[in-house]
Order: structure tokens, then sequence, then C-alpha cells
């Protein structure tokens, strides 16, 4: 394939039509191929081999598989002082997988006044069944009955993708993620892709690996392709995040 053109798919193409990861574009940093679908069994195909849609309204869909790769261990989440101080007082609670249609549309409201449509409505609907066949999953923050912040992604094998996160109030997606890594680390899942590395990202505790890396962790952690289903179901109160 030409160096600087990539490969276009079409949505009869099998989910596993991808070309090699190693022939993404170095500029802009990890664009693969555009086109296909979002269906479950190609975004399944995508993320169990390193790649994640990501695109604005009115592009096509946009596959990417960036080199190097940021990840978050969960053991690696580095809870500052001040942070710790916040947790300890909160009121608020956790829940797992209760409003997973409103967590993501919130991650899309933030991004659009921010970075533009990138969750857009097919996004949604695609991941909305991702969550109804239990792959894709959120992790969210309340305030009695108010939403105030959480996350999504999908948790294939030991391994979480994450998408995006929200927050209403200040910390309330620091905490989500806190719940999710506790919750990860009592059930040996072995970490969280982040995606693209960000200054935000760094400063909590992630890192980056060669995508060459990457891969072989997926290859190890994702196959076979199961679902993680072991998650609470009862509300949990934030302020023991740290005492678990």
């Amino acid at each position: 394939m030409n160096a600087n053109r990539i490969a276009w798919l079409s949505s009869t193409d099998s989910a596993d039509a991808f070309p090699d990861i190693e022939t993404a574009l170095a500029e802009p940093d990890g664009l693969l191929a555009a086109g296909g679908d979002l269906s479950i069994e190609r975004l399944l195909t995508a993320y169990r081999a390193g790649i994640f849609p990501w695109y604005d309204e009115g592009q096509p869909i946009l596959w990417w598989s960036p080199d190097p790769r940021c990840i978050l261990r969960p053991a690696d989440l580095h809870v500052a002082r001040r942070l710790r101080q916040y947790v300890n007082r909160s009121t608020l609670t956790l829940r797992f997988n209760h409003a997973f249609g409103d967590v993501i549309r919130a991650c899309a409201g933030e991004r659009k006044s921010e970075q533009g449509t990138w969750i857009t409505a097919e996004m949604i609907t695609a991941y909305e069944q991702l969550h109804a066949s239990g792959w894709a999953h959120s992790i969210e923050v309340w305030n009695g009955s108010s939403l105030v912040g959480g996350l999504y992604g999908l948790c294939i094998g030991r391994v979480f993708f994450g998408e995006s996160m929200f927050s209403v109030i200040d910390n309330a997606s620091k905490f989500a993620l806190l719940g999710l890594t506790r919750h990860m680390l009592a059930h040996d899942l072995a970490l969280i892709d982040c995606q693209l590395v960000s200054r935000h990202l760094i400063n909590l505790g992630a890192s980056t690996i060669p995508r060459a890396e990457f891969t072989r962790i997926l290859q190890a952690s994702c196959n076979p392709a199961t679902r993680f289903e072991d998650w609470p179901d009862e509300s949990l109160p934030v302020a023991q995040l740290l005492h678990k």
C-alpha cells in the first residue's frame, strides 16, 4: 500500500478485513483505514487487534492504531494527596452499568463543546448495542439520584478499552476511574487501553508502550474473547474506594 494512502473498507467486507496495523500512517499518527461499519462483530475484531474508530460527524468511519499506545495498569493509578482527601470526604456513590446511555450521551455533550462531535449518533447506537450484548460498560458517579460523572468502554477478556469520561462536578471522572481500577485489581484484569496519550492521563499514572508490545498483550489477554460479567449490582460509597 502507498505510504500516504489508507485502506478503504466496505460494509460488505468481512469483520477481519482490516489491513496490518503496521501499515498505519505516521501522520496523522495511527490512521489505518476508513469506511466499513460499526457492527458488533467488526468493533470486537477491531479492538482485539488494537484498532478503534474515531471520526467526526459527516466523515466516513476512520479506524486508528497509534504508535505508541497509551495504557494504564490498574495498580499504577496515581491518587494524589488532595484527591485522596476528596475521596475520603465524598458523599457520592459509584454504580456500574446502571445508566450506560446517559453516560455516553454526557460524554458526547462534553466533547461537542470542546472538540467536535466525534461521539456521533451512529457511535452511540453502536455502543449501546455493545452494552446490550454485554461487551460495553459504564462506571457512574452519583450524587443522590443525579448522575455527575462517569466513563464508559469495552471489556474484552482481561482488558478494558476506555472510550471517554465526563464530569459535572470536580473530580467525578477521577472517582469513576478509581472505582474501575479498584474493581480491576480485585478481579485480575490486566490494563486499561487509553488510546491516545495526554498530559492528564500521564499525571494519573498512564504510560506509553510500543504498538507491537500492546498487540502482544492483547493476544495474551483477549483470547479467547470472553465477556467480563462480574460487575457489582449495588451502589458503592466513593469514600470507601481507598479502603477496599
